[in-house]
């Protein structure tokens, strides 16, 4: 039989974001319980492939009362030493943390409180944070179980290595920063390996002197909040620019992996058994790409010379190659494809929330982490005020801001419950 257990606040996710909201719980004095479906930092650990590295600089690792101090605030940390900062924030305070404990249901419940379902408890809460993240289910598309069953498929959180992909070719659908680093982490290896370009932007690495994520942040671009872009829904669905941190950081021009003889070819359209079909996209998503690393440069330039600046000259742009033909497809046995890696993007799940805070496209309903459902907040998502949210850049920040509201909150709720008490003892 469940048992049932009160608590103020119940953090579903025990990652970066929960533990950040748990830290800021835990200097407020609110009784509170982190509940994680797997291990504290699990995606980190677990869903990363060997050569990983952070894309943004060490500096940005902000997580509450614990900054990076590390010699390479400029580098860019491997996996371990990522997991290794991670551990050590974890460390650094005494979080209620209950791992292995997945939440099946939360719903409300007559007295307008939460109750949140485990295996083994019920959980009755006033206030509850939603820190689970946007990267549950591997999308791929509808078309890839009609792929040749003698050809292995990969999901991106599967790869780990090299070693994981069979001899002969194998393709990486998607150029999103996973993307293009296991091509990348591929090509390094010397395996044979070719790439669907998707539509992904891609951004300068090191820029009139400095690192673009520098400028960017100099600039405040990383500080202007959602509403204030041009059109939020967009940008909030945007896909991440693609760069690299391995070896010291460096900018990926799949241009010049092309020069080199890595095929390239335009975003799969559909599959039948070993013929893979290619839509005639590759130049326009190259050029987008290119469009947006130029916007970025063109920022900094305009940044520089308004403030007169000190800068290096700005650099000429080239395209380095195009392509003469575009390829509508191939078939996998004459190119001696024998595996696909699937880099297309990941959705949330939120099938154990019964509760009315979802939009007609299944994301959150918030103003900058608070939902229109009163005592529900969510943390942790790309973009849930700034750029930085979805990052360690910002994520206290945003946990700081979700729990000084549950401090009202809570404040407005115990005071109303002493009042009700004092007015029934008259």
């Amino acid at each position: 039989m469940k048992s049932i257990r009160n608590v103020s606040v119940v953090v579903v996710g025990g990652g970066q974001a929960g533990l950040s909201a748990s830290f800021f719980l835990c200097k407020a004095g609110i009784d509170h319980v982190v509940l994680e479906r797997s291990q504290r930092f699990h995606s980190w650990k677990e869903d990363r492939w060997e050569s990983f590295c952070l894309v943004t600089p060490n500096w940005q690792c902000r997580l509450p009362d614990w900054p990076y101090i590390g010699n390479e605030p400029h580098g860019y940390m491997s996996k371990d030493q990522l997991v290794d900062y991670l551990e050590g924030f974890a460390k650094s305070f005494d979080a209620p943390l209950i791992e292995g404990v997945r939440v099946t249901k939360v719903s409300k419940i007559s007295d307008g409180k939460f109750q949140i379902e485990t295996a083994n408890d019920t959980w009755i809460a006033s206030q509850v944070i939603l820190a689970t993240g946007s990267y549950d289910q591997q999308r791929k598309p509808s078309f890839a179980d009609k792929l040749s069953s003698r050809i292995l498929q990969i999901g991106s959180k599967n790869y780990k290595s090299p070693d994981d992909v069979p001899e002969g070719m194998c393709l990486v659908v998607g150029t999103g920063q996973s993307g293009v680093q296991m091509m990348e982490d591929l090509w390094l290896a010397g395996r044979q390996v070719s790439l669907s370009v998707g539509s992904a932007p891609r951004s300068p690495r090191l820029y009139r002197g400095r690192d673009s994520t520098d400028w960017l942040y100099e600039m405040g671009e990383y500080s202007k909040p959602i509403d204030q872009q041009p059109d939020p829904k967009t940008t909030e669905a945007k896909t991440n620019h693609y760069l690299s941190g391995r070896n010291g950081g460096h900018e990926i021009d799949l241009r010049s992996f092309a020069l080199q003889g890595l095929p390239l070819y335009g975003t799969v359209s559909k599959i039948e058994d070993e013929n893979i079909f290619f839509s005639s996209d590759l130049e326009e998503n190259l050029d987008l790409a290119d469009k947006s690393y130029l916007r970025i440069c063109e920022l900094v330039d305009e940044y520089i010379e308004k403030n007169s600046l000190d800068a290096p000259p700005k650099p000429t742009f080239e395209k380095l190659w195009r392509p003469e033909y575009e390829t509508p497809y191939i078939n996998a046995k004459e190119k001696n494809l024998t595996s696909i890696i699937w880099c297309t993007g990941f959705t949330p799940d939120y099938s154990w929330l019964n509760l009315d805070c979802l939009d007609e496209r299944g994301r959150p309903i918030h103003k900058r982490g608070v939902s229109k459902q009163d005592g529900l907040y969510f943390l942790g998502l790309n973009w849930l005020h700034t750029w930085g949210s979805g990052r360690f850049l910002s994520v206290a920040e945003d946990a700081e801001f979700v729990v000084s509201k549950i401090i009202t909150r809570l404040g407005h709720v115990r005071s109303s419950s002493a009042r009700e008490k004092s007015h029934s003892h008259a």
